[in-house]
């Protein structure tokens, strides 16, 4: 397959999420038939709810500064498929993301035509075995996996990382994982295993009591992220802080991921560098480099009078909220877009408010909700001649520009889908007019 062709089969397989077939069988059965390529190198699995993808960009650039043969996959994408694999620090490129993607659907299909699967593995699980094998032809030393959904039957764990480690945990794919904190906690905590070293941002309660009875089956000791730090500084939404581990003190670190929930993710990423000197070198420099040169597409980020962030669940549309409210002070105007599966009740009671005016929209994707139904959210008293709807997301962009001054700022949140989209809509047409 050439790329378009590996990307309409992949996307043929149908939606990521609501095709999700849990479980390690299938992936298990396919990496084996591969060769188990995951087990030519050391593997660092995070987990959790929000900040798995920070802690993951975080950790890559202390890596890279290292000079350590770094592989790191990621979900989901914003605008390229490839984005989800990359090789010390960039992206896989086209024509080898497609060779890789050959292969797994020819070792997926053989495994059903010879009756040891029943159905070809899924998207997710395609997309997991393509970096896995990919990590190992690049000869990487060391993988970082960010979990996709939950941990116990997310295909990353079936690479059996040495090194864990748990972001915070809070609600969210509750139709996956359950309604209650608890049994969240219980799916997300099952990546812990006998002889894993496992990172934990620190948690509350119910979820603490989750996470330490599984440490106390498998005899592990969790390393909790609670250490001392200090913010020193903060300019343009980003913070200077100087951490104090048990290890070594991390002075006037200039973190570049923007929002003070970032302090949090950085703390798990120092945890796991320090864990991971004891295998590879490490310096604390190469940590201060990295926590300063990280990079998270989507996540708090700004191009001119727009800001990207997908805040796609409560705890992402708090971060998103503290950061408006302590950073931004010029008008606003909310570009918002949603999945089905999503409880948007607390998310709008959040978000809503601040906003001067609020423009819906509907994603190109078939869990999408309908801007209709994004009407039964708007706060008691809100203007609804500043609400808007848009059945596109080019729409809501020409609108957003239309309706709004050159003072003010342009908030595209409520899905990474939405700004995947957007900054897609705009690169096609940054192409376009280039010509």
């Amino acid at each position: 397959m050439n790329f378009q062709e590996s990307l309409d089969y992949l996307y043929g397989l149908g939606n990521e999420v609501s095709t999700m077939k849990l479980g390690l069988e299938n992936i298990a059965k396919l990496l084996a038939a591969l060769g188990n390529p995951e087990k030519k190198y050391f593997k660092v699995q995070v987990a959790g709810t929000n900040g798995k993808g920070s802690t993951c960009a975080f950790l890559e650039a202390i890596c890279v500064s290292a000079g350590i043969e770094i592989g790191l996959t990621t979900s989901p994408h914003l605008v390229s498929i490839t984005e989800r694999i990359k090789i010390n620090g960039k992206e896989i490129n086209k024509e080898n993301f497609a060779r890789h993607a050959t292969k797994i659907r020819e070792t997926s299909k053989y495994l059903v035509l010879e009756k040891k699967l029943e159905t070809v593995p899924t998207f997710f699980e395609q997309i997991t075995a393509s970096a896995l094998l990919a990590f190992a032809e690049a000869k990487i030393e060391l993988a970082i996996l960010e979990t996709g959904l939950g941990g116990r039957f997310d295909a990353t764990t079936a690479a059996l990382a040495e090194i864990i480690a748990i972001t915070p945990i809070d609600f969210d794919h509750q139709q996956v994982l359950g309604n209650s904190l608890d049994k969240i906690a219980a799916e997300k905590a099952a990546i812990i295993r006998k002889d894993t070293k496992l990172i934990v941002a620190a948690q509350g309660k119910e979820v603490e009591k989750v996470v330490f009875e599984r440490c106390a089956i498998f005899g592990v000791k969790p390393n909790i992220a609670n250490f001392a730090c200090e913010i020193v500084g903060k300019r343009k939404g980003k913070f200077i802080v100087d951490f104090l581990t048990e290890e070594a003190k991390y002075e006037n670190v200039k973190l570049n991921l923007p929002g003070r929930h970032q302090i949090e993710n950085a703390k798990i990423a120092i945890l796991l560098a320090e864990a991971l000197q004891e295998n590879f070198k490490i310096t604390k420099e190469n940590i201060i480099d990295g926590l300063q040169t990280a990079v998270h597409k989507g996540r708090l980020e700004f191009s001119e009078n727009i800001l990207y962030d997908g805040a796609h669940n409560i705890s992402g549309a708090r971060a998103l909220r503290e950061f408006l409210d302590e950073f931004v002070e010029q008008p606003l105007t909310i570009v918002f877009g949603a999945m089905k599966d999503k409880d948007l009740r607390e998310i709008a009671d959040i978000l809503f408010p601040i906003a001067d005016k609020l423009i819906f929209t509907k994603i190109d994707n078939s869990r999408s909700m309908e801007t209709t139904e994004l009407l039964n959210f708007l706060p008691e008293n809100f203007d609804i001649a500043n609400v808007f709807q848009t059945e596109t997301v080019k729409e809501a962009l020409e609108l957003a520009r239309k309706t709004a001054s050159e003072k003010d700022l342009i908030c595209v949140t409520g899905s990474l889908y939405l700004v995947g989209e957007m900054q897609k809509h705009l690169a096609d047409n940054s192409k376009l007019n280039a010509v």
